[in-house]
């Protein structure tokens, strides 16, 4: 998602939801009132974030209405350029021509745009993977997908296929962009030298924060800071996902490329507000707890924790760098220049800008390739590798 960053919320700004996008959003906010009853008074932040985003039928990637709502939400990088598919298709080509073969698996492909850039990429200069899988669990934006892939490469459907899980022994690619931020993560804050946990209960006002036990798993990353007032996140969601699948990939590459840091610049002690945003119709603000199902809710990644979780389940992390590095290490520039037609050329000059321009999306988001049997290196980390900051 374009500039994401706290400076750019504007909650007091935002516009009225239609009368059917209220109505849907008070019923999501009533389920999950019912589910705070049932619980006591209060539910952990990361299961409120779990339902506002993906409880069935109303959460904001699986309500069946959704699909174009997000799509106008925010600007990811395969929408904003084909370029970036291109990039990725250079990154997956080494794998698949090393492994004989293989699958590319994108996990939750959003409008399908990296899926035709990436596949009309290897169309052209090859190898195509045996199979393209797409985990998607938004029942409309994979009724998206499927049309938007059947009108611009109906002759690679046979080779596209939508799956309900990761398969066990993977060989070939997977790709998380832009998927590990909106993962449920556990929030704190600092009390008497300790991180609270932040749950979740009602008020007449609405939803509001509630302060919970000690959080132990944060005890430990913010090496002793205790500054009161301090506020951050913790990406459990994120880095189960990351074990978890890498027990999937036999033999191959798992390519996450997100906004964030590594873990002492994630828990800085100035970044007192944490990392949390929530993004509803282009306007970014930090208030998670309005517009349930209405609004996407994101949390920068602590890449440390997530190069833990690759390395403890077997995975080499291969290279962390930002996102400028990574796409010019991957041919950018080289994409740029076959471009022959005046018009469209100026468009990809901009379109590359917005991709790797510190003020924009270049060092804000970052590229991290972790592989299991493969021998050789994979590119997008010969320009800069910036695992030592890890």
């Amino acid at each position: 998602m374009t500039s994401p960053e706290r400076e750019g919320s504007n909650k007091g700004n935002l516009p009225a939801p239609s009368k059917e996008e209220q109505a849907e959003s008070a019923e999501l906010a009533a389920r999950i009132t019912r589910e705070i009853k049932e619980s006591g008074g209060v539910i952990d932040f990361a299961r409120f974030m779990e339902l506002s985003l993906y409880a069935p039928g109303l959460g904001y990637y699986v309500n069946p209405a959704r699909a174009k709502g997000i799509t106008h939400d925010f600007v990811t990088a395969p929408d904003l350029s084909p370029l970036f598919g291109g990039c990725l298709a250079n990154f997956c080509r080494p794998a698949l021509e090393e492994l004989g073969g293989g699958a590319i698996i994108e996990v939750g492909a959003g409008s399908g745009a990296l899926a035709i850039s990436l596949l009309r990429t290897l169309q052209q200069e090859g190898p195509l993977p045996e199979r393209y899988l797409i985990r998607e669990v938004s029942p409309a934006l994979r009724a998206l997908q499927e049309r938007q892939l059947a009108q611009v490469v109906p002759e690679l459907l046979p080779r596209i296929e939508w799956i309900e899980e990761l398969p066990p022994g993977i060989r070939g690619v997977i790709l998380a962009n832009e998927l590990l931020d909106a993962l449920p993560c556990a929030r704190f804050t600092m009390r008497d030298g300790n991180p609270r946990r932040l749950g979740i209960s009602t008020s007449p006002m609405g939803f509001t924060w509630s302060i919970g036990d000690v959080l132990p798993q944060a005890l430990t990353r913010l090496g002793g800071m205790s500054n009161e007032d301090y506020t951050s996140e913790l990406g459990l969601g994120a880095e189960a996902w990351i074990s978890e699948t890498a027990t999937r990939l036999a033999a191959g590459a798992l390519l996450v490329i997100d906004y964030g840091f590594p873990r002492h610049e994630y828990y800085h002690p100035d970044r007192a507000g944490g990392t949390l945003m929530c993004h509803y119709r282009h306007r970014a603000h930090d208030d998670p707890l309005i517009l349930p199902g209405l609004q996407d809710i994101t949390a920068h990644l602590d890449f440390t924790a997530l190069a833990e979780a690759a390395a403890s389940a077997g995975l080499r992390v291969q290279g962390y760098t930002h996102q400028a590095a990574f796409l010019l290490d991957c041919g950018l520039m080289q994409q740029l220049e076959r471009e022959t037609d005046e018009h469209e050329h100026r468009r990809r000059v901009y379109e590359t800008k917005i991709l790797t321009l510190p003020s924009e999306m270049g060092e804000l988001f970052k590229a991290m390739a972790c592989t299991r049997g493969l021998s050789r290196p994979l590119p997008g980390f010969g320009l800069l590798d910036l695992r030592g900051r890890l």
